[in-house]
């Protein structure tokens, strides 16, 4: 499978940002890609920095304009999309939403994001409810793609579960970077933090990964932070955790990936890490901890 990776930075322009994904959709079809992958809430800012009540006028329903907009881009490359948006439900009840576009333009399945941060500059429990879809693969014609967003790479309970139910991809769009005041030591440490989560991800399932972040630097508008300097670093990692392709940190980044899925199979003969797993003896994994 050519899995398509666009790596961009926002402005706070819809149309341009649109039309700079839609460019590097493109871009990936022409260097053969059969799926594309957009990072998180790719269709503006990462509006989280602040609460502010005003930001909810962005949300959008699914279907609604971006899926009928991207799906119109799907069905004429012959592709499947990966998009992330900003879904209203219901008047105050939104969730950071992943879809998957088919081919023909409809869509093939979404996710909720199911793991909500709340800290300095990620208040993203003010804005998104916690998904209520489980950790269910999307089917597609490629195949099924077990999608998650962003803060659900840090749990491998999630990564597991679409594994369990026979995702052949783990995919996470992600809007992640460092906090201004932070000491280099400390950014490289957290950047490192999360491309081993992914990694361990990979090897534990014994599944390709695919993380697609955004880049560039966006003010926090209420000024009470220095802002976020997204960091980029995309990847896609193979079943034993090794690299396929690393996205720079700073620029954005278009790029086509070969990921053979046969390897999955061969990686599980020879670390059959499913056969093994004691399923009698993880029940308190259901709690919260374990006094």
């Amino acid at each position: 499978m050519n899995i398509g990776l666009v790596q961009q930075a926002n402005t706070g322009d819809r149309t341009a940002n649109f039309e700079k994904s839609v460019a590097g959709i493109r871009k990936c079809k022409e260097e053969g890609a059969d799926l594309v992958v957009l990072q998180e809430l790719h269709t503006g800012l990462y509006f989280c920095q602040t609460e502010s009540v005003d930001v909810f006028d962005q949300a959008e329903p699914i279907p609604g304009p971006s899926t009928e907009y991207f799906g119109g881009v799907a069905q004429e490359l012959d592709l499947v999309l990966v998009l992330s948006l900003f879904e209203s439900r219901a008047p105050g009840l939104c969730h950071n939403t992943a879809v998957v576009i088919e081919r023909d333009g409809s869509i093939a399945g979404r996710y909720r994001k199911m793991h909500i941060p709340d800290d300095p500059a990620y208040y993203e429990k003010f804005y998104f409810t916690p998904g209520d879809m489980g950790f269910k693969p999307v089917q597609t014609s490629l195949g099924k793609l077990g999608v998650l967003v962003c803060w659900d790479q840090w749990y491998p309970e999630a990564a597991r579960l679409m594994a369990l139910a026979g995702a052949e991809l783990l995919i996470y769009p992600t809007a992640i970077g460092y906090e201004s005041t932070d000491p280099e030591e400390e950014k490289e440490r957290q950047r490192e933090a999360w491309i081993i989560s992914q990694r361990g991800h990979a090897v534990y399932n014994g599944l390709p990964v695919i993380a697609v972040n955004r880049t560039g630097f966006e003010p926090d508008p209420s000024g009470t932070t220095g802002g976020i300097t997204f960091w980029g670093s995309s990847f896609v990692a193979g079943p034993q955790g090794e690299y396929l392709y690393r996205s720079p940190r700073d620029e954005e980044d278009v790029k086509v990936v070969t990921v053979d899925r046969q390897r999955t199979a061969d990686v599980r003969r020879i670390w059959p890490f499913f056969r093994d797993r004691r399923i009698d003896a993880y029940g308190d994994l259901l709690k919260r901890y374990i006094d």
